[in-house]
Formats: structure tokens, sequence, C-alpha cells
């Protein structure tokens, strides 16, 4: 049996894009329990070179339209990075999973081979489809999601692996 590339794509990142929305979910309802202003979290990071929590959830986002829109041949939608509270993190994921929805087998399924060229620091990169779904779109897409739920650990969240990985 093979796996599609749509299938190596578009259903994980929705079902990590909405194990995040829980993640933030639970952030927020822990605020309100601990009497903690939410921009708290919003703001905070793991270090003071790293960025926010909010930042770290709008590029996920981001990269997560990024892979679907790359691989099928389209252009990225952009969304403006101008959230400030858990509400509007949450609709910006929803948004995310929406558009990735939008999203056929066959608009994926095919793209191994498709060439994928992206501006990066150091300069052009061209990957071919599957060496950019594996090598860099998804690990730079979970680095940004495992960054989200790290910060809300580090600040007491009450969080395990069960809500990183979410509903299978």
């Amino acid at each position: 049996m093979t796996i599609s590339m749509y299938q190596a794509s578009i259903p994980v990142l929705i079902n990590r894009l909405n194990a995040l929305s829980q993640v933030l979910a639970k952030a927020e309802e822990n605020a309100a329990a601990r009497k903690i202003d939410p921009k708290v979290f919003l703001s905070a990071r793991l270090a003071p070179d790293m960025l926010s929590l909010t930042q770290q959830v709008q590029i996920a986002s981001d990269n997560a339209k990024g892979i679907a829109s790359r691989l099928a041949g389209r252009e990225i939608p952009s969304y403006e990075d101008n959230e400030a509270s858990f509400a509007e993190l949450q609709e910006r994921i929803a948004k995310t999973v929406r558009y990735l929805e939008g999203f056929a087998p066959a608009d994926i399924d095919g793209s191994e081979e498709r060439t994928v060229e992206m501006r990066l620091l150091g300069g052009q990169r061209k990957f071919t489809g599957l060496q950019y779904l594996l090598q860099f779109g998804m690990p730079n897409f979970y680095f940004h999601v495992t960054t989200a739920y790290a910060i809300l650990r580090h600040n007491g969240v009450p969080l395990g692996k069960a809500d990183f990985i979410g509903a299978i």
C-alpha cells in the first residue's frame, strides 16, 4: 500500500490545527481560572530570541496553507498577522482549516515531482514536492505547533501528549 501526498499532508495539517485549537482553548480556560491576563500567555516565549505564542500560531497557520498551496500549485492566501486574543487566534485556525478542507486528493496527489521554489534565508531554494513536504514543510509546521504547545506547558497550562496529538 502506498500513501498519497494528499493523505500525508491535508488530513495531518487539519488534525494538528484542530489539536492546536483545543490546546489554545485549554490555555484560555487556565488563564481565567488562575486569574492571569491572557496577554501573558499570548506574548510568552520560550527564550528571549524566540517568537511569541501568538506568532507561533500565526506561522503554523501560514505553513499549513503554504504547504497545501505549493503542492497544488496555487497562490497562497495572505492573512494579516493582527490577532491579539485567543478568540482571534481560534478564528485564524478555523479559517485555515476551512481553506485546507477546500483541497481534494486530485489537487495534491501527483505533486511529488512538482518543483517548489521558495526564498529562504540564504537565498532561493528548489525542492521537489516530496522533498518539500517531508524535509521542509511538515518539519517547519510541526516546529511551530510544538513550540506553541511548549510555551503554554512551560507557563503552567496542564497539557499532556494527548492534547498535542489530538483526535485520531
